[in-house]
């Protein structure tokens, strides 16, 4: 699940990153959005489901959630880094 994560922001938005923190009138910007919120929450929804419905344990919940994390930090801080203003975070 995690691959398919940064794929929209791949295809839509390539390396231009500026346009994910502002407005935007591109439909393309707008679909990537989506598409790439739309999938950071069916990565965490889903295995919540599976713990609701008893399919997984505490201990695969934890780690899942722990693993999104990891990915998740990673990706700020490729995102951050790789603006042109020299580092910044935001």
């Amino acid at each position: 699940m995690y691959v398919f994560l940064p794929m929209p922001l791949v295809f839509f938005a390539g390396f231009d990153t500026s346009s994910l923190y502002s407005e935007s009138n591109n439909g393309w910007i707008d679909a990537d959005k989506f598409l790439t919120g739309a999938s950071i929450v069916s990565s965490v929804a889903i295995p919540v489901i599976l713990k609701h419905a008893g399919v997984i344990g505490w201990g695969a919940l934890s780690m899942e959630l722990s693993s999104f994390f990891i990915f998740a930090m990673t990706v700020l801080c490729y995102l951050g880094t790789s603006e042109d203003d020299g580092y910044s975070m935001f």
